[in-house]
């Protein structure tokens, strides 16, 4: 086990070696970098956007605004083909998915299905099964009457089609505005997920995006005045439209569309060269430039209008023809909004309205704090856990940090090379797996002075405990895994971040605890040739120690019985303070320009804004507030809404640092999510546990694990700690970490039960847990040392995931030990041995140590 050949230690030194190459670059600035040979790798971790500033933003496509389409688009192809076919007709309307049409004459039901019969043919669907799909289908049940209804798979068809065409459209909006590396991603089959990090005016992306910009052309009906038109009715053809002014003019504007905006070739922000006023130039292609010609020479003295998403942006007098595709749009623009509307003119209109239903932005100023708290954190966290591992096992305590060493690099190498995005509960994932990976090697450790203690040879020590730790490691790493795949399956943003950082930091551990730290022992083996074990300079378990741990367990299943109980009694009786993740709303968190923070004040503006519940509170610093609002009836407009008010009242005395609004549609997703999650990590954890071991063994494990998510529930609900995705990705977290802790005794468990064959059942479970409690307690420690740096310097944004973190590492190792182990004797693991010799004490070294 000790021995290495020269070609696995090549490998080994050239993993290490990997790491450093690819993990350097991280250490220099991008100046810096691009300074270098072209050789040199320079590729870098991708912060999040909670680190670098930015806006992430979910839009939502209505299939509603697509069917509406359709049913205006079959009308009027009903009544330009009945009437090419000289059909007469009546009762032409649509409701709903349907529309439907009388034949006048019973004799020409048959021309007039002839005549529409392309309404219902197939039309190419790609992907859809059979590659065709049929749009629409005729009910002619009744005697003249034509029904044309929409089918599921037309509006499924429709909703396809038009969500690639928004991507395409997004993503020229997104790019026009020159930002570096956004993401524009399909999400589902009605979602556009937007990323932009570095965004300094997140108000204007929503803008940008939010606007269907379907422009078009069309004449001034002038036939009577619009006030008359709006006390009576509008003639037919025409209808009254608003100008953008504040407050809006009303136009009377003709239905029929000249030119739209689809043949436009190209739009720019110009200046007007007799006012200087900003204006928008645009270039028809040449369809467009021959019908705008042709109007503009037969309405010479007439008003056009020109029209974007039904508001009049201006109405010039046609003075003269306008040939050759050229024209300027003016209105009341400024540089900036005259620029938008040639950004949103070039990159074409969205065939439907995008709504946005969920948005985080995150402003730089805090994401520059927000990586200087994780490295203060990481850096504290680091130096705690360093230094107690050689307190507690000296010069293997040493060797131990260096393997840690190569792990941290490990992760920012894979991070890295992968391009997987850092993000702040990631850098709480690098400090968590920092006290988890020192586990591996307490296992290890623990194991190797066991053996010593045993009579073997120091030689013989180390490579027994290698050998005999592995399949621990194994076991308590795969169950934090599969609860780390759960969360980045059903996870987003951030904690998909957490995930990805935690999932690799599990699967470095492995190599750095097992592999690595195996070849640095070898080496110190074959140089110094020692011959006793290091010893560590504080001894935190005495060998040999007998607790009869077993002897109370009917008071703890008692206590944590009735702690359960009221966790679960708290939690159906007092609200738990969910975050706007799981009920809706706005988050927003400001900090004073100048001096402090005015909560009374701010409580008080916000109040008169007609914006339902609001919670203000002081966050973190003193010029540092955070206010909530409550979900809002009209749906994600109006949470939008909010935002905008908000904004309108504060941006003059704070600055917008964080904005997270998540509409009523996501929130009752993630809600849902979230409990699919843990009842997934849950199940598959219990098969592996069953696979592995017996079923006693995985029913024990999940109740126990059951027992502290409950704990843990009960723990927001006392303490009010915003339970958000963050807290959610916390009690996952913590599932894995009480599964680890688990398993170390339970293999111990079954390690003895091979051992001692008529041994009674507790008093053997009171040995495995002497046995193992060494390494639960070191374990424990280095865990809670490293999640307290995080507590007391990480930041206020991850503290309640933090906190969680630290009550359920403490509760997980309690029922590891009080409840997990003595659920075998419940469910009569050996029923022959069950109850004798119960309290008896366990008798000399050498029945723990056989």
């Amino acid at each position: 086990m000790l021995y290495f050949s020269r070609f696995k230690m090549i490998l080994i030194w050239l993993a290490v070696a990997a790491t450093v190459i690819l993990a350097a670059p991280n250490l220099f600035s991008a100046s810096t970098l691009a300074q270098l040979p072209s050789w040199v790798p320079k590729r870098q971790m991708t912060l999040g956007l909670d680190l670098q500033g930015g806006s992430h933003i979910l839009l939502r496509m209505d299939p509603n605004d697509l069917i509406k389409d359709r049913l205006e688009t079959t009308r009027d192809e009903i009544r330009t083909r009945l009437r090419d076919a000289k059909i007469g007709y009546t009762g032409l309307s649509g409701s709903g998915r349907a529309v439907q049409v009388r034949i006048t004459d019973p004799g020409q039901v048959d021309a007039a299905k002839a005549a529409l019969k392309t309404l219902t043919d197939p039309v190419a669907a790609g992907l859809f099964s059979g590659g065709s799909v049929q749009e629409m289908s005729l009910d002619d049940s009744e005697p003249g009457l034509l029904k044309f209804t929409v089918t599921d798979a037309g509006v499924k068809y429709r909703t396809s089609t038009a969500l690639a065409q928004s991507l395409e459209v997004v993503e020229r909006r997104v790019n026009e505005l020159g930002t570096t590396e956004p993401i524009v991603q399909r999400q589902g089959d009605d979602r556009i997920l937007v990323q932009v990090p570095g965004l300094q005016d997140p108000q204007r992306l929503k803008d940008i995006l939010g606007q269907t910009a379907k422009l078009t052309f069309q004449m001034v009906d002038q036939s009577m005045p619009v006030q008359d038109a709006l006390n009576g009715r509008p003639p037919a053809g025409s209808s009254v439209l608003y100008s953008q002014d504040d407050p809006p003019v009303p136009y009377l504007i003709e239905n029929r569309v000249i030119v739209s905006g689809e043949n436009l070739v190209d739009a720019q922000a110009t200046y007007n060269s007799q006012t200087n006023e900003p204006v928008v130039s645009f270039t028809f292609d040449s369809k467009g430039a021959a019908r705008f010609g042709q109007a503009t020479s037969q309405n010479v003295g007439k008003l056009f209008a020109i029209i974007l998403d039904n508001q009049v942006i201006s109405a010039p007098q046609i003075r003269e023809p306008i040939l050759g595709g050229n024209g300027q749009i003016s209105g009341n623009f400024t540089a900036e909004s005259a620029n938008d509307l040639a950004v949103l003119l070039r990159a074409g209109a969205l065939p439907a309205t995008l709504t946005v239903i969920e948005e985080r932005t995150v402003g730089p100023g805090l994401g520059e704090d927000s990586i200087r708290a994780g490295k203060i954190a990481g850096v504290i966290g680091s130096i705690l856990v360093v230094v107690f591992m050689f307190v507690a096992y000296g010069f293997l305590g040493f060797i131990a940090n260096i393997a840690l060493a190569v792990h941290v690099g490990m992760i920012i190498a894979l991070l890295s090379l992968l391009g997987a995005t850092l993000t702040l509960p990631g850098i709480a994932g690098i400090v968590l797996t920092i006290g988890m990976a020192v586990d591996s090697n307490v296992l290890i450790y623990e194991r190797i002075r066991e053996e010593r203690r045993n009579g073997r040879s120091v030689i013989q020590a180390i490579d027994t405990g290698f050998s005999k730790a592995l399949a621990t490691i194994v076991d308590s790493n795969v169950t934090s895994l599969i609860a780390t795949v759960v969360l980045f399956w059903l996870g987003t943003g951030p904690v998909k971040g957490f995930a990805v950082t935690f999932a690799i930091g599990i699967l470095t551990t492995v190599f750095t605890a097992f592999t690595f730290t195996r070849l640095l022992v070898s080496i110190w083996l074959r140089r110094a040739r020692p011959k006793e074990l290091p010893r560590a300079p504080v001894t935190f378990v005495p060998p040999g120690t007998r607790i009869p741990f077993m002897g109370i367990r009917r008071w703890t299943f008692a206590l944590s019985s009735m702690l359960s109980i009221l966790s679960v009694v708290l939690f159906m009786t007092v609200d738990i303070n969910y975050g706007i993740d799981f009920k809706g709303g706005s988050l927003i968190e400001v900090q004073a320009k100048d001096g402090t923070a005015d909560i009374a004040d701010i409580r008080g503006r916000l109040s008169e804004l007609n914006i339902g519940e609001v919670q203000v509170q002081q966050f973190g610093d003193p010029n540092d507030v955070l206010i909530r609002v409550g979900t809002q009836d009209g749906g994600e407009n109006a949470e939008q809404t909010v935002i905008d008010k908000v904004r309108g009242e504060l941006q003059d005395n704070y600055d917008f640092r964080r904005v997270e609004v998540v509409g009523p549609t996501v929130s009752g997703e993630l809600a849902k999510q979230g409990t699919i999650a843990m009842i997934i990590a849950l199940l598959g954890i219990l098969v592996y546990v069953w696979f592995r071991f017996e079923w006693q063994f995985a029913v024990g494990a999940i109740i126990a694990t059951v027992h502290d998510v409950v704990m843990t529930i009960g723990f927001f609900v006392i303490t009010g700690l915003e339970f958000n995705q963050s807290s959610l990705a916390a009690m996952l977290t913590i599932v894995g970490y009480s599964l680890n802790d688990t398993i170390v005794v339970y293999d111990r468990v079954r390690e003895d039960l091979r051992k001692y064959k008529k041994m009674p059942l507790p008093q053997l479970l009171n040995n495995a847990i002497n046995e193992t409690l060494s390494r639960t307690t070191l374990t424990s420690v280095t865990t809670i040392l490293a999640l307290l740096a995080l507590v007391l310097f990480g930041g206020e944004v991850i503290r309640s995931f933090t906190l969680a973190m630290l009550f359920g590492v403490v509760f997980g190792t309690y029922s590891s030990i009080f409840i997990a182990a003595p659920l075998l004797i419940l469910f009569k693991l050996r029923p022959q041995a069950a109850t004798s010799d119960e309290e008896k004490p366990v008798s000399g070294g050498k029945a723990l140590a056989t």
